[in-house]
């Protein structure tokens, strides 16, 4: 996952790739999406050459700019990451919108259960949506009122109660120490829904992440096997 334009960035596939073969003599498949605003900006390559030897690397690419007509589709469709791709868009389209943002929020979270998907899948989306959609605190009380009439009508209980009172924890501690730390702090409680207590590696690397890398690693959250797999290397133990 990328989210911004980074000159280096095919160098830094590259880098992933051999150091992924290095560890474990396995063939190495590398891709990557794209979730910057940037349609023309498309790295798939990265090769150096010296002394007649040359080594490359090419590798495929999702362009979520390619996806903006078709957000109709990725609601319709079955998956958790047609949800956060959709969230995304919509996320870039509402940026300076609070009202269209609060219509494209509801929604959002009302797919979650219409797809009927575990307790713990729908927590997880939820804190995608919750994360990058964020509102007002006005639209965010009657966001909640909105979600607990849908969680009394589908007698599903899943985001409100504890859960509303942890979110809301964790986002008074970012207004108070800072908007990183709470995002930060947002993703650790993720991880541990989904991988139990983290190490003092893991949060001390939340609390040193920049914002691109808090987000790259909340979207490698909702489907990453294991807890290494989100950060995509071997470093959290």
């Amino acid at each position: 996952m990328q989210g911004s334009r980074q000159a280096e960035f095919a160098e830094r596939m590259f880098v992933y790739n051999y150091r992924l073969y290095d560890r474990y003599r396995q063939p190495i498949a590398s891709m990557a999406v794209l979730a910057d605003e940037h349609a023309n900006w498309r790295p798939d390559c990265f090769s150096y050459g010296v002394l007649g030897s040359e080594t490359s690397i090419r590798f495929p690419i999702a362009k979520l700019t390619d996806y903006h007509e078709q957000v109709n589709e990725l609601l319709a469709a079955n998956n958790s990451f047609a949800v956060v791709t959709a969230t995304h868009i919509l996320t870039q389209r509402t940026r300076k919108n609070d009202q269209e943002r609060y219509k494209a929020k509801p929604l959002l979270v009302r797919l979650l259960y219409q797809r009927k998907w575990d307790k713990q899948r729908v927590i997880d989306l939820f804190g995608v949506i919750d994360w990058m959609m964020r509102l007002p605190e006005e639209l965010e009380q009657q966001l909640w009122q909105d979600i607990e009439t849908l969680e009394e009508n589908e007698k599903m209980q899943y985001v409100t109660s504890v859960q509303r009172f942890e979110i809301a924890k964790v986002r008074q501690e970012g207004l108070q120490e800072g908007l990183l730390k709470g995002e930060a702090e947002m993703l650790g409680l993720i991880l541990r829904h989904r991988f139990g207590d983290l190490s003092d590696a893991v949060v001390n690397r939340l609390k040193h992440a920049s914002e691109d890398q808090l987000k790259e690693w909340l979207i490698s959250a909702i489907s990453a096997p294991t807890l290494d797999a989100v950060f995509n290397d071997d470093t959290t133990h």
